[in-house]
C-alpha cells in the first residue's frame, strides 16, 4: 500500500464526509493505493455513525473508536499501529489541512529519502491567543531539540512507515513527534509550507492548558531522550556538584573561625552564620540527588528494555 492517512477526531461529524471525499479524489487522481484510518477519540456527537456510513460506501476507510476521550496523542498512537502504507500522512479532521498536499509530501518522502516532513502553516487563520503561544513554544522546542522547524504543532505531517512503527506517542507529545523521532535516530527531518484553511464547521477542541502540558512533555522528552539509559550521569553530576559546594562552604567557615581564634580576633559561632545552613542544605541536597541517581540507575538496569537498541540495517 502506498499511503495510510491517519485522522484523529473528536466531535467532527459535519466535516468527515467532505474530508474523506476530498482524500478519495486526490488518491484516485494520483493512482495511489491507500487507506484512511479515522480514530474517534470518544466523540459525543454522530461521528462514529458517520464513520460507519462512510465505511459502507468506501472500503478504504477504516474506523477505530475509543470508549472515552484520551487525547490526540493516544489517537495517533493507536492509528499508527493500524497503518499498512509505506508512507503515513497525518491530518486533522476539521478541514483546516488540505489533502491536496498529499502527493507532494509522498513524492518528497520517497525521492528525497526523508524520515519526516512537517507541515508549516506559514499563513494562519487562528486567533492571536493561539498563534502567539504557538510561536513561543516553537522557539523553545527549536532551542532545546536543535531541529530547525517553524511549526512543530502542524497536524499535517508525512512519515516513513519505519518511523511511526518505532516511536511511541503519549501525553501531549503529538506536537513533538519530530523530537521523539530524532532521539530515536531518525534525523532526516524536513519542512514544507502547506495551506492553512479557516475552520468550516464547529469550534476548536483545544484549550490553554495544552500549552502547559506541552511544555512539561517537552522537558520529559528532553530528559528521557538524553538520560533515559544513564540517569546517574544527570542526578549524580548535580548531586556531586551540590555536595562539593556544601563541603567547600563548611570548610571555609571552620578555617575562618580557627584563623580568627589564632589571631585573637572576635569571631562568631559557626551556627550563627547563615552560610553554615546553606552548606548543610547543599550537602543534604547533593546526597539526595546522588541517591536518586543511584536508584534510577538500578531501575534502568533492571528494566526489560534496558538493552533494546534500534538497528537500522543488517548485512
Amino acid at each position: 500500500m502506498d499511503i495510510s492517512v491517519v485522522v484523529p477526531l473528536f466531535n467532527e461529524d459535519e466535516s468527515l464526509p467532505e474530508l474523506t471525499a476530498w482524500i478519495d479524489k486526490v488518491m484516485i487522481d494520483n493512482n495511489f493505493s491507500y487507506e484512511v484510518i479515522l480514530v474517534d477519540d470518544g466523540s459525543t456527537d454522530r461521528s462514529w455513525q458517520v464513520i460507519e456510513e462512510l465505511r459502507s460506501q468506501n472500503p478504504a476507510i477504516k474506523g477505530i473508536k475509543f470508549r472515552r476521550n484520551y487525547g490526540k496523542s493516544a489517537a495517533l498512537n493507536v492509528g499508527f499501529e493500524a497503518t499498512q502504507g509505506n508512507v503515513v500522512i497525518t491530518m486533522d479532521a476539521d478541514l483546516q489541512d488540505s489533502p491536496d498536499e498529499i502527493p507532494e509530501l509522498y513524492r518528497r518522502i520517497k525521492e528525497e529519502k526523508l524520515d519526516i516532513i512537517s507541515g508549516w502553516k506559514k499563513k494562519r487563520y487562528d486567533p492571536i491567543t493561539k498563534t502567539i503561544p504557538t510561536k513561543l513554544f516553537n522557539a523553545a522546542t527549536r532551542k532545546m531539540s536543535g531541529i530547525e522547524l517553524n511549526d512543530f504543532n502542524c497536524g499535517l505531517k508525512a512519515y516513513r512507515s519505519d518511523v511511526i512503527k518505532t516511536i511511541e506517542v503519549y501525553g501531549e507529545m503529538h506536537r513533538y513527534i519530530p523530537v521523539i523521532a530524532k532521539w530515536a535516530g531518525f534525523s532526516k527531518i524536513a519542512e514544507q509550507v502547506v495551506e492553512h484553511r479557516a475552520r468550516k464547521y464547529g469550534t476548536t477542541k483545544f484549550g490553554f492548558s495544552r500549552f502547559i502540558n506541552g511544555f512539561l512533555d517537552l522537558l520529559s522528552i528532553f530528559f528521557v531522550g538524553k538520560f533515559g539509559k544513564r540517569p546517574m550521569h544527570f542526578f549524580g553530576s548535580l548531586g556531586v556538584l551540590s555536595f562539593f559546594i556544601g563541603i567547600i562552604m563548611a570548610l571555609y567557615i571552620l578555617f575562618e573561625k580557627k584563623y580568627l581564634i589564632w589571631q585573637g580576633l572576635a569571631y562568631r559561632d559557626v551556627t550563627d552564620q547563615p552560610l553554615f545552613y546553606l552548606s548543610l542544605v547543599a550537602i543534604v541536597v547533593g546526597s539526595q540527588m546522588f541517591l536518586a541517581g543511584f536508584i534510577a540507575e538500578l531501575l534502568s538496569r533492571n528494566a526489560p528494555e534496558r538493552n533494546q537498541y534500534l538497528i537500522e540495517k543488517r548485512v
